[in-house]
């Protein structure tokens, strides 16, 4: 408890300090006027180190195997990768702001959600710098919600856009000829097939996706909820479809709505038992290692529902006291490039999907993201982008978790 009281306090210094003395992201504006040319050839013979999350091995081998040696050979320059839970890297670059540092010892941080917004808040990011990168000029959606928020917060060049996933149903075809197509459809299925459907607590991430479907489809204007900030009487009013839906459906849920899983783990193993039919997740890809692993079985198939997906696109960004800031961009441009988007793509790889626009792309390239076998259970781009929803503002997320137990749980 000493220690979240010393941080918030901290937090609370770092942002009276920020704004008694009118300081921005981004004071050092040495790159905003130079050319790409001249950025390059700053980057050349240099170290970039790249801190990140370091949890998943298909993850690191994509960078340490694949990336590490093209940055090497095509610039010249040197990739560190250094594991580290995000949370970790701010609380290392709000002590460096408090001490004054301004020659700091990280180039580029993995960012999105909750973390970016603190980041950009309490002035601890390089920027703006996304437009100057010729890739995201030329191969991605300029006036895209999905690149200008952040799970609510503006990004305003502070972060380019690396990868993305996608919430997704997945079902037994075997079990399920034709899956639901609306919300309206889901109810009636869950009401004619009673026990077959459940939702993890939404104090799990992808049982409170679930829900957010439910809340934009309560809300006169989705976009509200996304570029405005959180308010609770525009949550009060989205919500009142959202309860009225889970109660509705509540009798015919596995138990009878008296037990819900505990975490998307939790129904993945009910869902890998046959206990339910369907399972979901943030991830429009992740069935494919469980059907490989024999978790879960070979008919697994992904469905997205008319009303559309929500999708989080996660980014890359740059600390304020980078040492190296024209290495820096010059790897987040080699990273938001079409080879090393479709190498991140194959599921022999990391398998995450790319926020890239294909029909930007070369013909070559069209049909070598188009031609590329992501597994059954996948669903197309095509119908991935045209499902896209963006985040709403992370407070839906709290307020989600704060009444879900009041409204559900406790009342009919």
């Amino acid at each position: 408890m000493k220690r979240v009281i010393g941080f918030l306090l901290l937090l609370l210094i770092l942002t009276s300090c920020s704004n008694a003395d009118g300081e921005t992201n981004g004071t050092d504006q040495s790159l905003q006027d130079t050319s790409w040319e001249d950025i390059k050839t700053k980057a050349s013979e240099t170290t970039v180190r790249l801190h990140m999350w370091g949890g998943d091995e298909g993850i690191n081998r994509y960078i340490d195997e694949w990336v590490a040696p093209r940055m090497k050979e095509q610039y010249n320059i040197h990739l560190e990768r250094t594991p580290m839970d995000t949370g970790n890297i701010l609380q290392k670059l709000y002590s460096e702001k408090q001490a004054n540092k301004q020659d700091g010892t990280i180039d580029v941080i993995w960012v999105n959600g909750e973390n970016f917004k603190n980041a950009k808040e309490n002035n601890l990011l390089y920027g703006p710098f996304r437009n100057q990168l010729p890739n995201f000029k030329d191969y991605y959606e300029q006036d895209s919600l999905a690149f200008d928020y952040d799970f609510g917060t503006p990004t305003e060049g502070y972060e380019a856009p690396w990868g993305k996933v996608q919430f997704v149903f997945l079902y037994d075809q075997d079990k399920i000829e034709q899956p639901p197509e609306t919300f309206q459809e889901l109810k009636t299925w869950i009401h004619n097939n009673p026990g077959e459907f459940t939702y993890p607590n939404p104090d799990d991430f992808s049982g409170n996706a679930f829900l957010r479907h439910l809340l934009y489809k309560g809300a006169e204007d989705t976009k509200t909820l996304v570029e405005e900030p959180f308010s609770k009487e525009r949550a009060s009013s989205a919500g009142d479809y959202m309860w009225s839906y889970l109660n509705e459906i509540k009798p015919d849920l596995w138990r009878e709505g008296k037990h819900y899983p505990s975490s998307l783990a939790e129904l993945d193993r009910l869902y890998s038992k046959g206990d339910v039919s369907m399972t979901m997740g943030y991830n429009e890809a992740r069935a494919e290692h469980m059907i490989e692993n024999n978790e879960f079985p070979d008919s697994t198939r992904s469905f997205v529902l008319d009303e559309g997906s929500i999708g989080n696109t996660h980014f890359l960004a740059i600390p304020y006291n980078s040492p190296n800031k024209a290495g820096a961009m010059t790897l987040i441009n080699f990273l938001l490039s079409p080879e090393a988007q479709l190498q991140k793509l194959k599921p022999t790889n990391w398998g995450d999907n790319t926020p890239i626009s294909i029909d930007k792309l070369s013909e070559e390239d069209q049909q070598a993201f188009e031609s590329l076998n992501r597994g059954k259970s996948v669903l197309s781009n095509e119908i991935l982008e045209e499902s896209f929803l963006p985040e709403a503002d992370a407070q839906y997320v709290e307020w989600i978790k704060e009444n879900w137990k009041d409204e559900v749980i406790r009342g009919e």
